[in-house]
Protein backbone atom coordinates (compact mmCIF):
# COMPACT_ATOMS: atom_id res chain seq x y z
CA UNK A 1 0.00 0.00 0.00
CA UNK A 2 1.31 3.53 -1.01
CA UNK A 3 1.35 5.62 1.98
CA UNK A 4 1.95 9.67 2.52
CA UNK A 5 5.46 9.15 3.26
CA UNK A 6 6.20 7.65 -0.01
CA UNK A 7 5.49 10.78 -1.46
CA UNK A 8 8.17 12.41 -3.31
CA UNK A 9 8.58 16.17 -5.25
CA UNK A 10 12.24 14.73 -6.90
CA UNK A 11 12.79 15.79 -10.04
CA UNK A 12 13.86 12.71 -11.39
CA UNK A 13 10.62 10.82 -9.82
CA UNK A 14 8.48 13.73 -11.43
CA UNK A 15 9.96 12.96 -14.82
CA UNK A 16 9.51 9.61 -14.21
CA UNK A 17 5.64 9.68 -13.09
CA UNK A 18 5.05 12.36 -16.15
CA UNK A 19 6.66 9.47 -18.35
CA UNK A 20 3.87 7.00 -17.20
CA UNK A 21 0.89 8.90 -18.43
CA UNK A 22 0.87 8.01 -22.30
CA UNK A 23 0.35 10.64 -24.99
CA UNK A 24 -0.62 10.85 -28.17
CA UNK A 25 2.65 12.51 -30.69
CA UNK A 26 2.33 15.28 -33.10
CA UNK A 27 4.72 16.84 -36.07
CA UNK A 28 4.00 20.41 -35.93
CA UNK A 29 5.59 21.68 -39.82
CA UNK A 30 5.56 24.76 -42.12
CA UNK A 31 7.85 26.14 -44.55
CA UNK A 32 8.96 29.11 -43.14
CA UNK A 33 11.38 31.36 -45.20
CA UNK A 34 10.86 28.89 -47.72
CA UNK A 35 12.78 25.75 -45.68
CA UNK A 36 10.39 23.13 -43.97
CA UNK A 37 10.41 23.30 -40.20
CA UNK A 38 8.73 20.33 -38.50
CA UNK A 39 8.69 20.02 -34.25
CA UNK A 40 7.92 16.78 -32.30
CA UNK A 41 5.17 17.05 -29.32
CA UNK A 42 4.33 14.96 -26.75
CA UNK A 43 2.13 17.19 -24.61
CA UNK A 44 -0.32 18.23 -27.95
CA UNK A 45 -4.23 18.09 -26.79
CA UNK A 46 -7.57 18.11 -28.30
CA UNK A 47 -10.87 19.61 -27.18
CA UNK A 48 -9.23 22.57 -25.80
CA UNK A 49 -12.49 24.03 -27.42
CA UNK A 50 -15.05 23.37 -29.80
CA UNK A 51 -16.39 26.86 -30.44
CA UNK A 52 -14.03 28.23 -31.75
CA UNK A 53 -11.96 24.96 -32.56
CA UNK A 54 -8.95 24.81 -30.21
CA UNK A 55 -5.72 22.69 -29.84
CA UNK A 56 -2.93 22.76 -27.33
CA UNK A 57 1.02 22.15 -26.85
CA UNK A 58 3.99 22.92 -24.42
CA UNK A 59 7.18 24.21 -25.80
CA UNK A 60 10.09 24.17 -23.76
CA UNK A 61 12.05 27.70 -23.20
CA UNK A 62 15.00 26.05 -24.73
CA UNK A 63 13.56 24.87 -28.29
CA UNK A 64 15.64 26.39 -31.39
CA UNK A 65 12.78 24.66 -33.81
CA UNK A 66 9.78 26.83 -31.91
CA UNK A 67 10.84 30.50 -32.67
CA UNK A 68 11.68 29.99 -36.20
CA UNK A 69 8.23 27.69 -36.59
CA UNK A 70 6.06 30.63 -34.61
CA UNK A 71 6.79 32.45 -37.48
CA UNK A 72 4.59 30.83 -39.92
CA UNK A 73 1.48 31.74 -41.04
CA UNK A 74 -0.11 28.38 -40.36
CA UNK A 75 1.17 25.43 -38.99
CA UNK A 76 0.56 21.54 -40.06
CA UNK A 77 0.17 19.23 -37.49
CA UNK A 78 -0.17 15.62 -37.88
CA UNK A 79 -0.79 13.19 -35.57
CA UNK A 80 1.79 10.75 -35.78
CA UNK A 81 0.46 7.54 -36.59
CA UNK A 82 1.44 3.78 -36.57
CA UNK A 83 3.52 3.85 -40.00
CA UNK A 84 5.43 7.03 -38.48
CA UNK A 85 7.16 4.86 -35.20
CA UNK A 86 10.55 3.89 -37.13
CA UNK A 87 11.04 7.64 -38.72
CA UNK A 88 9.65 9.66 -35.06
CA UNK A 89 12.95 9.96 -33.33
CA UNK A 90 14.12 11.55 -37.12
CA UNK A 91 11.69 13.86 -37.46
CA UNK A 92 12.69 14.73 -33.43
CA UNK A 93 16.33 14.51 -34.44
CA UNK A 94 19.13 17.53 -33.20
CA UNK A 95 20.04 17.44 -37.04
CA UNK A 96 17.07 19.49 -38.69
CA UNK A 97 17.99 19.20 -41.75
CA UNK A 98 17.43 15.23 -41.75
CA UNK A 99 14.05 15.80 -40.10
CA UNK A 100 11.63 15.01 -43.22
CA UNK A 101 14.73 12.55 -45.37
CA UNK A 102 12.57 9.71 -46.87
CA UNK A 103 8.92 11.16 -45.49
CA UNK A 104 6.25 11.57 -47.79
CA UNK A 105 4.38 15.31 -46.95
CA UNK A 106 1.38 17.06 -48.59
CA UNK A 107 1.23 20.80 -48.16
CA UNK A 108 -1.01 23.29 -48.19
CA UNK A 109 -1.18 26.64 -50.30
CA UNK A 110 -0.29 28.34 -46.70
CA UNK A 111 2.46 26.80 -46.23
CA UNK A 112 1.42 24.55 -43.50
CA UNK A 113 3.09 20.99 -44.03
CA UNK A 114 1.68 17.34 -43.43
CA UNK A 115 2.71 13.73 -43.28
CA UNK A 116 1.28 11.08 -45.06
CA UNK A 117 -0.20 8.69 -43.07
CA UNK A 118 -1.01 10.78 -40.09
CA UNK A 119 -4.68 9.90 -38.62
CA UNK A 120 -5.79 13.19 -38.64
CA UNK A 121 -4.55 16.65 -40.20
CA UNK A 122 -4.95 20.21 -38.20
CA UNK A 123 -4.01 23.46 -40.57
CA UNK A 124 -4.19 25.53 -37.76
CA UNK A 125 -2.84 29.42 -37.00
CA UNK A 126 -1.18 30.62 -33.51
CA UNK A 127 -4.59 31.94 -31.28
CA UNK A 128 -2.42 32.59 -27.57
CA UNK A 129 0.64 31.68 -25.91
CA UNK A 130 0.82 31.81 -22.10
CA UNK A 131 4.01 31.21 -19.69
CA UNK A 132 4.01 28.19 -17.68
CA UNK A 133 7.24 27.57 -15.85
CA UNK A 134 10.03 26.35 -18.13
CA UNK A 135 7.73 26.18 -20.91
CA UNK A 136 5.29 27.94 -23.11
CA UNK A 137 1.68 26.82 -23.67
CA UNK A 138 0.61 27.53 -26.88
CA UNK A 139 -2.88 27.73 -28.51
CA UNK A 140 -3.82 27.18 -31.82
CA UNK A 141 -6.74 27.98 -33.92
CA UNK A 142 -7.90 25.04 -35.93
CA UNK A 143 -8.78 26.01 -39.76
CA UNK A 144 -9.14 22.80 -41.70
CA UNK A 145 -9.26 19.70 -40.95
CA UNK A 146 -9.06 15.68 -42.28
CA UNK A 147 -9.02 12.38 -40.46
CA UNK A 148 -8.81 9.08 -41.52
CA UNK A 149 -10.40 6.96 -39.09
CA UNK A 150 -8.63 3.74 -40.84
CA UNK A 151 -5.19 5.22 -39.21
CA UNK A 152 -3.55 4.22 -35.42
CA UNK A 153 -2.08 6.97 -33.80
CA UNK A 154 1.65 6.46 -32.44
CA UNK A 155 1.69 7.06 -28.37
CA UNK A 156 4.52 8.15 -26.02
CA UNK A 157 4.58 6.12 -23.08
CA UNK A 158 7.60 5.78 -20.46
CA UNK A 159 9.61 7.76 -23.21
CA UNK A 160 9.37 5.40 -26.05
CA UNK A 161 6.73 5.27 -28.75
CA UNK A 162 4.40 2.35 -28.50
CA UNK A 163 1.39 1.17 -31.06
CA UNK A 164 -2.45 0.97 -29.50
CA UNK A 165 -3.75 -2.76 -29.24
CA UNK A 166 -6.85 -3.92 -29.66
Amino acid sequence: MTTMETLTSDLGELKRAFAAFPSGVAALSARVDGEPIVMIVSSFTVGVSADPPLVSFAVQHSSTTWPVLSRARTIGVSVLGEEHGDRARQLASPSKENRFAGLDTAEAASGAIFLQGAPVWLECAIEHHYPAGDHDIIVLRVLAMMADDDRNPLVWHQRTFKMLAD
